[in-house]
């Protein structure tokens, strides 16, 4: 993967440099026109399966980008829509001429729709809503025209608001009727009345928009560039994206799981830049001075005389002077959360996200010991590997449960939305001797086969794979590698999410040489399809559980498949290997495994409850007459009761935190309670209680078979 990933960029670079494009042409002063060459040209020579910039092109552009607009179409008027319409087979020409007018129409008039609603939707949270009025509200916004008149906009946000309205109204009610019945005195003056809850059900939806808008005045031009940029990258595929700067930034925080700054997430509110998280094991967890809730008013770096006024400053620029090099102080001044003004000093450090990383348990079943291991991403540092990886994390967590005498592992993988090619491979190598994990292909060139040379073996005991569908991408390519050599049995979804498909992530500031439009921001695009090593692709299909069972998002469309404009699936030759070696006796254990789940009652309920769920997304039509509201709300209250077992079900399965962990508690309470949440929730877990009891049928025929084979040899 490193080897093909280092050809495609000078391949690239190389193609840029003898290309028509010069420097000169690159210093264009209209930074939008420049970053459209940029990402054209990228697309059209390295994406895996260019597309033909055309009319039909430019019509789904037009459709989705003005639906990433206004999705509730409570912004633009029909007027409006009729003058875009002039652009619907005119963006490809656009693109093509690196021209931007249809954009900075389409802009222009947002932002003056944007002004107008907040009119609108002031005006009509000043007025009483008549919950007692027959009426009806229907949430298919997908269906809607757009409105002609300001008339009819009102209309729009009146009903959309009312909706909104009904659900803080029944709860201030709910909450009145609690308060009574309760039995605790309330005071005549205290007591609200229905007019007094309505105006209040009312204040809290203004609440809702004015911080959303807050947000959204927050935005900037290149904001609003880069929601149009997208429309037209990901019309190649779902995984081709345009990361702005400040975008860019956070995906190399998610992916390698640590940035350097103080370790708190911040949070802009309407009055202000608030504290909502102070990172476990942080700088400013460590220093134990801001707390949650705190304002920040001003920034001080500690090589500047004045402080920098915060307030009123968007989040992210705000965080620029926030975050910096490691050892480096900053001072904030704060409004603390009893009112005080207050500075500190917080020494900046290397922050590690300790809900990206793997993590570990020991689990006790009658007697016997077992291992979960649960891996949040497949984690690295794209600038050094030798640092934190989910590799090398995996290896060292097997190694620790071993020491504890663990007889089978569970990898967990549910939720787990991918990362990096190469820790999959190396994680891979911990089970296998050696061998092929994945095959990899570029456009016109031959297949490369990534394997696993390291003939060591760290865990050669009962391997299962848990699954769901929102395992993406590299764990599809763990779950299929374990699968086709025999190695673990997956359990899980009907099948993965079915994301087979490589991408790279390209600097865009690298292309332009004496650049002074500032940071270009960079572009994640589609460079390579990754297939098993028995020739199939995961792309589209996904994996297969070996043993399937219902979840929660058994009925709701997700995965690959229910994207806009995935790649095909197809095949390729099977890579050379060998299927494991060992005495388990998997048939047998995955048709007790189909057995046990086919009686399950939890299960059984589990895809009761699942098929409730997708019945309640899918409903449209709503009644804004409290009554009819309220009566259908218990009616689905009712309903919902018959799944309250659920979150009552307990296994027999005891977890316990490793000893080095519990090291970590003595000086980390936060770390303790994250630990038991998760403990509790998989002493709940029926997946989980499945897995071990396929660990342990495993063992138990590892011991017939290997006495068999014995006997034989005899």
């Amino acid at each position: 993967m490193k080897g093909n990933y280092k050809f495609l960029l000078l391949a690239l670079l190389i193609a840029f440099a003898s290309c028509s494009f010069t420097t000169k042409k690159f210093e264009d002063p209209d930074k939008d026109k420049l970053l459209i060459q940029l990402i054209t040209y990228l697309l059209d020579q390295g994406h895996f399966d260019p597309k033909d910039i055309n009319d039909d092109f430019s019509t789904h552009v037009f459709d989705v980008y003005l639906n990433n607009l206004d999705p509730f179409k409570r912004y633009f008027y029909e007027s409006d829509i009729e003058e875009f319409e002039a652009y619907r087979d005119k963006i490809d020409d656009q693109i093509k001429a690196y021209d931007v007018s249809f954009f900075n129409l389409t802009h222009e008039r947002l932002l003056l729709r944007i002004q107008e609603s907040k009119k609108i939707y002031t005006d009509v949270l000043e007025k009483p809503f008549d919950f007692s009025k027959e009426e009806n509200y229907n949430a298919d916004y997908e269906a809607l025209t757009y409105v002609t008149n300001k008339r009819e906009m009102k209309e729009r946000w009146r009903q959309q608001l009312k909706f909104s309205t009904i659900a803080n109204y029944d709860d201030a009610l709910s909450q009145l009727s609690s308060d009574e019945e309760s039995g605790e005195e309330v005071k005549p003056k205290e007591k609200k009345s229905i007019k007094e809850v309505e105006a209040e059900a009312r204040l809290t939806t203004k609440k809702s928009l004015d911080e959303l808008y807050d947000y959204i005045e927050d935005r900037r031009r290149q904001d609003w560039f880069s929601v149009y940029i997208n429309a037209i990258v990901e019309e190649f595929d779902p995984h081709t994206f345009y990361f702005a700067p400040e975008d860019k930034e956070r995906f190399d925080r998610d992916i390698s799981g640590k940035f350097e700054g103080i370790g708190a997430r911040l949070q802009k509110k309407v009055d202000g830049i608030m504290v909502n998280e102070i990172i476990s094991g942080g700088p400013a967890w460590r220093a134990n001075e801001l707390e949650v809730g705190d304002q920040i008013l001003k920034v001080k770096q500690e090589d500047e005389k004045e402080a920098v006024n915060v307030v009123g400053m968007r989040l992210d620029d705000a965080i620029k002077f926030i975050k910096g090099p490691k050892g480096t102080v900053v001072t904030l001044t704060l409004k603390k959360v009893d009112g005080t003004i207050q500075d500190i000093s917080i020494k900046r450090d290397v922050v590690e996200l300790e809900e990206t990383y793997a993590k570990s348990s020991i689990v006790e079943k009658e007697g016997k010991t077992f291992g979960i291991i649960n891996l949040p991403k497949f984690y690295i540092s794209f600038e050094d590997y030798n640092e934190r990886n989910a590799a090398s994390d995996i290896k060292q967590e097997i190694l620790r449960l071993k020491e504890q005498g663990v007889e089978g592992l569970v990898m967990d993988l549910r939720n787990n939305g991918g990362g990096s090619l190469q820790t999959v491979v190396d994680i891979a190598g911990l089970f296998i001797e050696e061998g092929p994990v994945v095959q990899v292909k570029t456009t016109g060139e031959a297949k490369e086969v990534l394997s696993d040379k390291d003939k060591s073996i760290v865990w050669d005991g009962p391997l299962v794979i848990l699954v769901n569908e929102l395992s993406a991408s590299a764990s599809e390519i763990l779950a299929a590698a374990m699968q086709d050599y025999k190695r673990g049995i997956v359990i899980g979804s009907k099948q993965t999410y079915g994301k087979g498909t490589v991408q790279t992530v390209w600097d865009l500031n690298r292309m332009v040489r004496n650049n002074t439009k500032g940071d270009m921001g960079a572009l994640k695009f589609t460079t390579q399809k990754f297939y098993r090593i028995n020739g199939g692709s995961t792309q589209l299909e996904g994996v297969k559980s070996d043993v399937v069972v219902p979840d929660r998002y058994s009925y709701i469309d997700i995965g690959e498949k229910n994207q806009e404009n995935p790649l095909p699936w197809d095949k390729i030759d099977a890579a050379d290997y060998d299927v494991w070696e060992n005495y388990f006796d998997y048939e047998t254990t995955i048709s007790k495994s189909k057995a046990r789940m086919a009686a399950n009652e939890q299960l059984k309920l589990i895809d009761a409850n699942a098929q409730w769920v997708k019945k309640i997304r899918d409903r449209e039509n709503y009644s804004l007459n409290y009554d009819a509201y309220k009566k259908e709300m218990e009616i689905n209250e009712e309903e919902a009761k018959r799944f309250s077992k659920l979150s009552e079900y307990k296994t027999n399965l005891t977890f316990n935190s490793l000893p080095y962990e519990l090291k970590l508690m003595d000086k980390d309470s936060v770390l303790m309670e994250k630990r038991n949440r998760w403990h509790t929730a998989l002493s709940k877990d029926v997946y989980v209680e499945e897995a071990i009891n396929v660990l342990n049928d495993l063992r138990m025929t590892y011991a017939i078979k290997n006495k068999v084979a014995n006997s034989v040899k005899n």
